[in-house]
């Protein structure tokens, strides 16, 4: 754990202004590079919680915390239909923002300020997430457009009082997913919502869903009942006060607008409006008030958005969980690859066919068994041969386990490519790094060359250790006799035969081939040596074999990307940001 997040676990530790921001910051930085590169279950939810997360600390806590007495945002959100814009419009009385019987009336956010607050909204201080875009005063409404974009308009108006800003934002319920999600974004950015819903439209699950998140963060609520019909607004809002009381939000004022036609400018009759105007206006004028509103918001912004980063956390660590398991499981099909390998290369699988073959040639066929002395007689006479121009038979048996061993190599990490192809597409969490990786592997016509290579380097090592155990005179002249290649292959078949002191009895699934290179290397080397050489020749097999293998796992294991950030340190980020929650809901902002 790094010394930061040991501190921020510390009690009591000190922090100011300055340090809670930064803590803040910090955490907003991290979920907003946010990476989780598989496909879980929770990940989509996960990435949308960061970024909804992520924008209310860029959007609201930080600029909030920085300036408690800036204008309250309210902002106005509601369901599809429910007549938000008309609201907006009618309480400043001004054609500010455009209605449409079509849904969803797509065009970007409208942000509302008193004259004079204009400093407060320029730049990306507040909303840093959207971009801003300035509109003077008394310019006609943005027409509805193709999609919503990522921007806020922002418009003065003379009629708001100081101390107060008015936010038209897109339906929660709308048909269209990147509306729901800006709408969520600006509801997480109020200092107070005005949620407005209709007579036939408040008991809707979404709707309740927000209203549920704005309990939960404890942001100050009012609710706008529209279109009320006659005679039904005392039994409709007894029963959505019983509903906002369930909810947690029993303190939420209730302002019913009754079913009307609009007036001859095209606004709800101000009457309807007036008292909603009114209490904002109480709220923008009494600065204690703002306050109190701004530090009960921003206090439940933090208690939610750090429990909101719990389960990004956990979200993170599952991932982290993921690639572990995906690496595994490679690992696995390479190492049952390479036990695989070793079995056939101790079992005496391998002195079989074009082997076996080659290398009664090079021994003889008959009374394998008679003496050794006549096996070395006729082991030199095969050696002889070489300087008359004929075939050597042990470079032909050498051939032949090349070519033997160079196909077990090549199946079996192909054998391994495959079972790891198919556990990962099984787990179908990894398709992009499945295909990065199956892009980097080497085709099989290189990875035949590179296992025929394999073998060949290994059978030099098998020969480098014939010569270096001969290098005494005496032992020379055998090696001279026999042939440094025929002692090579005959140390090759007592390694494929078996290794580490198996007695002649147990070597009989070679059928008797092994027995002869034993005695040849025996009476070469002496017993204690020959077993050396063979454990020996073995270990330089096995780390070829692995190094071999390793290099194709490697390719996936790379190919797999890692979460960010690393859980630890978001972890620790969380920690930060607590000391910081404690100390700006302690008073000390």
């Amino acid at each position: 754990m790094s010394a930061d997040a040991g501190a921020a676990q510390a009690p009591g530790r000190d922090v100011d202004g300055a340090g809670a921001e930064t803590a803040l910051r910090r955490l907003q930085g991290d979920l907003a590079a946010l990476s989780l590169p598989y496909a879980l279950p929770d990940t989509a939810a996960a990435e949308r919680t960061a970024r909804i997360v992520g924008d209310q600390l860029g959007d609201y806590v930080l600029p909030r915390v920085s300036a408690m007495d800036a204008p309250l945002l309210a902002v106005v959100g509601g369901s599809t239909g429910a007549g938000k814009s008309v609201l907006v419009s009618s309480l400043v009385r001004r054609h500010v923002a455009v209605s449409s019987a079509v849904r969803p009336t797509t065009r970007r956010p409208l942000l509302l300020h008193a004259t004079g607050d204009g400093a407060w909204f320029d730049g990306d201080r507040v909303l840093g997430s959207l971009a801003h875009v300035r509109v003077t005063e008394g310019s006609p409404p943005t027409p509805a457009g193709a999609r919503t974009p990522r921007e806020v308009e922002i418009r003065s108006c003379s009629a708001l009082p100081q101390g107060l800003a008015l936010l038209d934002a897109p339906d929660v319920d709308s048909v269209v997913s990147d509306n729901r999600e800006l709408a969520a974004t600006l509801l997480a950015a109020a200092d107070l919502w005005i949620f407005v819903t209709t007579a036939s439209r408040y008991a809707d699950a979404v709707a309740w869903a927000h209203l549920h998140a704005a309990a939960a963060r404890d942001v100050v609520t009012a609710v706008v009942l529209d279109r009320v019909p006659e005679g039904a607004a005392q039994a409709v809002s007894e029963d959505l006060r019983r509903r906002l009381q369930a909810a947690g939000l029993s303190s939420s004022p209730v302002f019913v607008i009754p079913e009307t036609a609009l007036d001859p400018d095209g606004f709800l009759p101000d009457a309807s409006v007036a008292p909603l105007r009114h209490w904002l206006g109480t709220l923008a004028a009494d600065a204690a008030a703002r306050r109190q509103v701004a530090r009960r918001t921003l206090t439940g912004a933090l208690a939610r958005a750090l429990q909101d980063a719990a389960t990004v956390l956990e979200a993170v660590r599952a991932q982290e969980t993921e690639r572990t398991r995906l690496a595994d499981t490679a690992a696995a099909c390479h190492a049952e690859a390479r036990d695989r390998i070793t079995a056939a290369t101790q079992d005496g699988s391998l002195l079989r066919g074009e082997v076996l073959a080659r290398w009664q040639e090079l021994i003889g066929t008959g009374e394998l068994l008679r003496g050794l002395q006549s096996q070395v007689s006729r082991l030199r006479d095969r050696v002889t041969a070489a300087v008359l121009g004929r075939p050597a038979p042990a470079e032909r048996v050498e051939e032949a386990i090349e070519s033997s061993l160079a196909s077990l190599l090549l199946s079996q990490v192909q054998q391994a490519r495959l079972e790891t192809e198919r556990a990962w597409r099984r787990a179908g969490s990894a398709p992009y790094p499945l295909s990065a990786a199956l892009s980097a592997l080497p085709p099989p016509t290189q990875q035949a060359r590179r296992a025929e290579q394999l073998v060949r380097d290994w059978q030099g090592d098998v020969l480098d250790l014939v010569r270096a155990e001969g290098a005494d005179k005496h032992l020379t002249a055998r090696l001279l006799s026999l042939g440094v290649n025929g002692i090579g292959v005959a140390l090759m078949v007592v390694v494929f035969a078996h290794t580490g002191g198996l007695t002649g009895v147990e070597v009989g699934i070679a059928g008797g081939t092994a027995l002869v290179a034993q005695r040849v290397l025996e009476a070469v080397f002496g017993d204690q040596a020959m077993r050396d050489l063979a454990r020996r020749s073995r270990l330089a097999l096995d780390e070829r074999v692995a190094v071999f293998l390793n290099e194709q796992q490697s390719v996936f294991t790379r190919a797999l990307p890692d979460p960010s950030p690393p859980s630890e340190q978001l972890q620790a980020r969380m920690r930060e940001a607590a000391v910081a929650v404690e100390y700006l809901t302690g008073g000390g902002a």
